[in-house]
């Protein structure tokens, strides 16, 4: 029984490292002073292109204060505030790759970190740009990645990731 135990944790290790394969981490060319690399990166601005991995990203602007996302009948209200930032994201890898809005960070100041809202994202999104979209090499998508952040919150950041475990860029919004 033992035995049987530690060959499932060692078999779950591997799995756990073989999905983070695919991820790189690639020297930042815009980054929060390098996260632990040798060299530090700058930190892009809005209309600056930004890499992570196998994604470059620009960000084209960003809006808050808004109260919804959608139609009369279908659509989502904020619990405090939405922020809608309108990212155009390139593949620039050699394979197709996934893009996903929900793995996108947002940071206020003071360090508050916010998760991007999906499900408000879909109403913010004619073609589901930012849900697991898979782009080809070369090719590129614009869509709208939304937080809902407290009513009295700034955004001052966003970290971008070309998935869940890629160390990420960091772009300015101010």
């Amino acid at each position: 029984m033992r035995k049987a135990t530690t060959l499932a944790l060692i078999a779950t290790g591997l799995v756990a490292l073989g999905c983070g394969s695919g991820a790189t981490e690639t020297s930042k060319s815009s980054g929060d002073g390098g996260k632990g690399e040798d060299a530090p990166a700058k930190t892009a601005k809005i209309g600056q292109p930004a890499r992570d991995g196998k994604f470059e990203f620009t960000v084209k602007s960003a809006k808050c204060g808004v109260a919804k996302v959608g139609t009369d009948l279908l659509g989502e209200k904020a619990q405090g505030q939405f922020c809608l930032v309108t990212v155009n994201v390139k593949n620039i890898g050699k394979e197709a790759q996934m893009f996903d809005g929900s793995s996108q960070k947002a940071y206020a100041a003071d360090g508050t970190e916010y998760s991007a809202d999906g499900g408000a994202a879909i109403y913010a999104n004619k073609n589901a740009e930012t849900f697991l979209n898979d782009i080809n090499p070369g090719n590129q998508v614009s869509g709208v990645v939304v937080f809902d952040i407290p009513k009295n919150v700034k955004l001052t950041k966003l970290e971008l990731h070309d998935s869940p475990f890629s160390g990420g860029v960091d772009v300015a919004l101010g």
